[in-house]
């Protein structure tokens, strides 16, 4: 005990050496006792901390054991097939249950698990974007429930119903029993049902449309649906395209312009980046510049004063009048002769169709040099039988071009024909002489 002691307590052996009583066989025997209940509590306490501390180093590996055996068990688990709505409406039926004899399947020649298994096998391909023949069978919520031949019906949103759209319900867009092309736009839901399109097919279509409108570049009349500050929006087939402010022919892009039915042309066409620009100048002025001649006399507005002309409106149109060509005397002041808004005669000397642009002048139209300085009234007055006598001076010096270009040309082949003849009998006298 004593070794024991001082081996795992060293510091007990001088306590106990300072508290022992004096030796005699009385007090050594009570000392004694004393002494080893006082050891043995101690190595009682010393043996309980060992106990606890090596429990607590065992705990966790005794406590990681059940959380490794769950968490395989849950990797291990199946997952388990999610159930469509009609399988689980089935699930929960509690109705009554109608069983088919084998008389009545043998009779018929069909049975409920014939028709289970050839609905599995049969193969229903339907993919994204496929166009398939449907029917619509009825209105539902928001749009219509299509037949297309799949394991569910499909279903048609009013959104997709039609290319234009404004504020129409589904019944005035596509009747019951309709038979027609769909676009599918998603995947199958969790009830194997599809959601298909009709708007997408007749954008397609529409584009086709306007892509041939503009190789042949034929005019076409559109509605005006809205105006922005830089110009209108009409709707061409279905799309929405922009006219500038300055295509609209004689007019500004208000209010007003909207529902007005217009003749246009297209500028530019982009399919790839969705942008359609239209013209109302250059239909108008392609449509008048094909009943326009050089020589015809027009009436025209005064627009606009420059130092070298005056700009007229004709039909819609602007023509350049010339300082040069208003009058045979010179101009020094033009507004003296001209004022913006001012009713004018002149005639079309030149036009460029492809760009839409005329040449006038009114000196052709004076009866006398310096009229449209001296007496404009005149000039307008007499303007066609002015014009009928310069179009067939014109034309009478025409004639007398022609005639001088057609005699140089005659000349030239009797000179070229005398020249032929002369080297021919020199080719005769060198073969004589030979």
């Amino acid at each position: 005990l004593q070794s024991t002691l001082t081996k795992h307590h060293p510091h007990e052996r001088a306590i106990s050496s300072e508290r022992l009583p004096p030796c005699n066989s009385i007090n050594s025997s009570v000392g004694t006792n004393r002494l080893f209940t006082r050891v043995t509590m101690k190595l009682s306490i010393a043996l309980l901390s060992l106990t606890a501390g090596a429990s607590a180093f065992t705990a966790p590996l005794q406590t990681s054991s059940p959380s490794t055996t769950s968490l395989q068990s849950t990797l291990e688990k199946p997952k388990q097939v999610q159930l469509t709505r009609f399988d689980r409406i089935k699930a929960k039926y509690k109705g009554p249950q109608i069983t088919i004899s084998p008389e009545v399947e043998a009779e018929v020649g069909f049975s409920y698990s014939a028709f289970d298994d050839a609905v599995a096998a049969t193969d229903y391909s339907f993919n994204r974007n496929d166009v398939v023949k449907g029917t619509v069978v009825q209105y539902d919520k928001g749009g219509c429930i299509v037949d297309i031949g799949a394991k569910a019906s499909a279903f048609l949103p009013l959104q997709e119903a039609a290319l234009i759209q404004d504020g129409v319900s589904i019944e005035s867009l596509i009747e019951i029993d309709e038979e027609r092309n769909f676009e599918i736009i998603s995947e199958e839901d969790e009830n194997g049902q599809l959601m298909v399109s009709i708007r997408r097919i007749q954008y397609r279509e529409a584009w086709d449309q306007v892509v041939a409108k503009q190789e042949t570049d034929e005019a076409f009349d559109a509605e005006c649906v809205s105006v922005n500050r830089g110009g209108a929006i009409f709707l061409v087939n279905g799309l929405r395209a922009f006219l500038p402010g300055s295509h609209l022919t004689g007019r500004l892009p208000d209010e007003d312009l909207i529902g007005q039915t217009l003749p246009l042309k297209f500028l530019e066409v982009n399919q790839e980046e969705n942008k359609l620009v239209v013209s109302n100048r250059r239909a108008v002025v392609e449509a008048q510049m094909a009943d326009l001649s050089r020589g015809d006399v027009i009436d025209g507005l005064v627009k606009a004063l420059k130092p070298y002309g005056a700009f007229v409106e004709v039909g819609g149109m602007s023509g350049l009048l010339h300082i040069s060509q208003i009058s045979m005397d010179r101009i020094v002041d033009l507004e003296k002769v001209l004022q913006p808004g001012q009713k004018i005669k002149c005639m079309i000397i030149d036009h460029d169709k492809v760009n839409g642009r005329i040449a006038l002048s009114t000196k052709t139209l004076e009866p006398e040099p310096g009229d449209m300085i001296r007496d404009p009234d005149r000039v307008y007055d007499m303007a066609d039988e002015t014009a009928r006598i310069y179009l067939e001076k014109q034309e009478a010096e025409r004639k007398k071009r022609e005639e001088s270009a057609q005699n140089i040309v005659l000349g030239l082949g009797d000179a070229l024909d005398d020249l032929g003849s002369s080297d021919k009998s020199s080719d005769n006298l060198d073969s004589l002489l030979s």
